[in-house]
């Protein structure tokens, strides 16, 4: 048995399209099909049954999927470790929220050195929706992220949050905010959710964005308004760049740290959710 065959299933699960699956694979639907009857024979049951209305699994299919899950996340631990061997005792692939690595990303990376000496460290900015897919697939070993898919194999451990203020380059009282000057920010959907219920009729603006940086560059450069996060607010002030509209009701959004749930007890997650929710607490200037 090999992981592409695991990997080719798994993808079948999902597309129920032979044609689809050897699309996303890069490879031709006779791959696709070699693969899963490898698989058949080497479990000597049909995983997938083929008919008009698609490809769908049989109890066998069904009855494999969390142990090929499981497969496929070992394989990619086992494959990480061995890249990685070298002066350092183990290995850990990170994913953090992209406004929380442009928060706190250099002072985490610090708290780990100190703490995780013997520890290599990987760290990529991304959104939820994609860290919680590379948390299942095991190319994640942690991820800091605003939105928990709750998939049943990863365990979601809320850590703190952050606070989003409403800034404008030309007044600090809400009244004055015109939607035509207005940069919607959309962090998140419990943030949207959030934004529209709390400032309706700001919602249909023309510009949007889903990223801190952006929001400020925009802002700073052509004039507006936009939810930034308290600390990129704080220095804009600062700088005089913006003013923060009193008025206006702070959003706050939930942070969270994702791992696998068979790791979630391991030591490493253990000394680096506190160093988080402290970094989150209290974020550098």
């Amino acid at each position: 048995m090999q992981i592409e065959q695991i990997e080719t299933f798994l993808d079948l699960i999902e597309t129920r399209s032979f044609n689809r699956t050897a699309e996303r694979l890069n490879v031709t639907q006779s791959t696709v099909s070699h693969r899963i009857n490898a698989l058949e024979a080497a479990f000597n049951r049909k995983l997938f049954l083929r008919g008009k209305g698609g490809t769908v699994p049989t109890v066998a299919g069904l009855r494999l999927l969390d142990h090929a899950k499981a497969l496929q996340s070992q394989w990619h631990e086992a494959a990480r470790a061995v890249e990685a061997a070298g002066t350092y005792e183990r290995s850990m692939r990170i994913g953090i929220q992209h406004d929380i690595a442009e928060m706190i990303g250099a002072s985490f990376v610090k708290a780990m050195r100190a703490q995780m000496p013997a520890t290599s460290i990987y760290l990529e900015a991304d959104y939820s929706i994609q860290m919680n897919r590379d948390l299942a697939a095991g190319d994640l070993d942690l991820a800091v992220l605003y939105t928990p898919h709750h998939l049943p194999d990863l365990h979601y451990e809320p850590i703190g949050e952050v606070a989003y203020v409403l800034v404008s380059t030309s007044t600090n009282r809400l009244s004055e905010i015109r939607q035509q000057d207005y940069v919607y920010a959309n962090y998140s959907p419990a943030f949207d959710r959030a934004h529209r219920q709390a400032l309706p009729d700001l919602a249909g603006a023309a510009t949007s964005a889903g990223r801190n940086i952006i929001l400020a560059d925009l802002v700073t450069r052509l004039g507006g308004a936009a939810y930034l996060a308290r600390t990129t607010a704080d220095r804009l002030v600062r700088e005089g760049s913006v003013s923060v509209v009193a008025d206006a009701p702070v959003i706050a959004q939930a942070v969270f740290a994702a791992t696998n749930i068979r790791s979630r007890h391991a030591h490493q997650h253990r000394k680096l959710t506190p160093a988080l929710a402290k970094l989150l607490s209290e974020p550098p200037l």
